[in-house]
């Protein structure tokens, strides 16, 4: 192939800056399955490094996007074959090895899941790290003993891709949840039709607090991380599980140890990149199955761009003004 569109983040003196290119494989960082990418989907890390905001790659130059969906070009591994449906998400792509804002990717076979029957890549897309990541949360606390009877689920951050899908996955297995927003006068609605049974105003919280306040939750996803995570750890039912998933709000966490010790409650590391592989494809197998989320198309994605437009998309996510997900239509989408 003569060269193809990529968007690479280059090193500009102490900061970053994204650029639209033509590229060739052998520009490409190693790996033995090129993939013809059909779509990608734009997660908060993503829109971090694109953005400059954050410092989220490991290597310059280096083309963005830790998701991409599309079928086999060309494989030297046993595995794949060309012309066969295929997805990655996290693994480092988009971080130390080149990601999926391109039109071709070239991976390590063991980053490849083959596409479950029951999704497209459009679908897989709209899922991507942000539903991944919900799932391993939910696959994590039910391994933990998280039951629909100890309460209802907070989720944070609940009009993010994360918290969206961690809506719908956990109220798809019988969890009341409680959408916990700073934006509920404009995203009630938004959250209802997700599936909360509950939308709170982040700002009527009590963020200061006592080491141990009214158990209200029986568990929690978190995006946010800083006041509010440790606004959680206080709040949360005996025996109840937080899955610590994002930084939105700080990196920082400012607690005690009285809610571990005096309420049983666990605090669970969320970390998708580097998901044992065992578990990626079966949660992969799950989220094609029957945890698949309802409505991708018309609820949880909430618009799809051309590569072109990417950079700007990054921006609206950074500062929050826009819901759900937001997937990438690249050759062959």
């Amino acid at each position: 192939m003569s060269g193809f569109k990529a968007l690479r983040v280059h090193q500009a003196g102490k900061t970053t800056e994204a650029r639209l290119e033509r590229i060739r494989l052998d520009d490409l960082s190693a790996g033995n399955v090129v993939i013809r990418v059909h779509y990608s989907g734009l997660n908060y890390k993503d829109a971090l490094a694109i953005s400059g905001k954050g410092r989220i790659m490991r290597r310059f130059p280096c083309v963005a996007g830790i998701d991409l969906a599309g079928e086999v070009e060309d494989s030297a591994s046993p595995a794949f074959k060309p012309g066969q449906p295929v997805l990655v998400t996290g693994c480092n792509i988009g971080e130390a090895l080149d990601g999926g804002l391109a039109e071709y990717a070239r991976v390590p076979a063991e980053a490849v899941v083959p596409l479950p029957a029951g999704l497209t890549p459009f679908e897989a897309m709209a899922i991507g790290t942000a539903g991944f990541t919900a799932a391993l949360a939910l696959r994590r606390m039910l391994e933990n003993h998280q039951a629909p009877e100890l309460g209802p689920i907070a989720v944070t951050g609940p009009t993010g891709g994360v918290g969206s899908l961690a809506i719908q996955l956990f109220k798809r297995q019988g969890f009341a949840v409680a959408a916990i927003t700073g934006k509920a006068d404009t995203a009630a609605d938004y959250l209802r039709a997700l599936g909360a049974d509950e939308v709170v105003e982040r700002q009527s919280l009590d963020l200061g607090g006592k080491p141990l306040e009214k158990a209200t939750w029986g568990g929690a996803v978190d995006n946010l991380g800083g006041d509010t995570l440790a606004y959680l750890t206080r709040t949360v039912k005996p025996w109840g599980n937080i899955a610590c998933i994002g930084l939105a709000q700080s990196h920082e966490l400012h607690t005690t140890v009285m809610p571990f010790i005096l309420r049983g409650v666990s605090l669970l590391g969320i970390h998708s990149v580097e998901c044992p592989r065992p578990w990626r494809l079966a949660l992969w197998d799950k989220l094609a199955g029957d945890w698949k989320p309802r409505d991708l198309d018309k609820l949880v994605v909430s618009r799809v761009v051309a590569l072109e437009e990417v950079p700007a998309a990054c921006q609206e996510i950074v500062q929050g003004r826009i819901r759900g997900r937001t997937v990438v239509r690249l050759a062959g989408g």
